[in-house]
């Protein structure tokens, strides 16, 4: 099994990048996002994800373990193949990808191609829970912040209710992106926590999207 390749990238395709390691030449699937990384005749590091089936072996290449934890969580989902696995990192990053899933924002997760309504509900509903694994911002910290004696919650329980949730449907109705407000509102529940009030979080949060 091939977990990592480091050459020269010998050529790169719409889906494919060749990378040549001491002459050999390796054929690796990667993202539009990895693509866009890579130049030709450049060194780089790939980390490889090997899928071995009876009539091929296919290499996937990704940026980071992080990424590649994340397709192998995507081919989990009933309807998700290699290919749209690739189309959903080529369009999303991972942060942004579990931005959308814990926002429930179906149109975020609908932007790449292949992913219709259908799947991206899927999405939403298979991933919410198994995606925080991958760390990120909605991650609960493996050291959980203690404050008065009791530990805090995750971001992504706190900014669920009260002045947090409130403040997200402010900024949907203003315009922006769920998976956007969402974002920005737990970057400021996280750095100056739940305390705020509504009318103290969205001029905060506008002040984050604004960044």
């Amino acid at each position: 099994m091939i977990a990592k390749l480091t050459g020269l990238i010998d050529q790169t395709g719409e889906d494919w990048a060749i990378i040549d390691v001491s002459g050999v030449g390796y054929l690796v699937f990667c993202s539009s996002r990895t693509l866009g990384r890579l130049v030709t005749g450049e060194a780089a590091s790939l980390v490889i994800e090997t899928h071995v089936r009876e009539d091929h072996i296919h290499l996937f290449g990704f940026t980071s373990a992080r990424e590649r934890e994340c397709f192998r969580m995507l081919l989990t989902v009933q309807g998700v193949g290699a290919k749209v696995g690739l189309a959903i990192l080529g369009t999303l990053s991972v942060d942004d990808l579990t931005t959308a899933i814990v926002a429930q924002d179906k149109a975020m997760l609908s932007r790449p191609d292949g992913v219709g309504p259908r799947l991206a509900a899927r999405l939403m509903t298979e991933l919410k829970d198994k995606i925080l694994n991958l760390g990120g911002a909605f991650a609960p910290s493996p050291a959980a912040v203690v404050r008065d004696g009791e530990s805090a919650a995750p971001a992504a329980e706190q900014v669920e209710s009260g002045a947090a949730a409130d403040a997200i449907s402010a900024l949907v109705n203003l315009g922006y992106g769920r998976a956007e407000a969402y974002g920005a509102v737990t970057r400021v529940v996280q750095a100056d926590g739940e305390a705020l009030g509504l009318n103290a979080l969205i001029p905060a949060a506008l002040k984050e999207l604004g960044q």
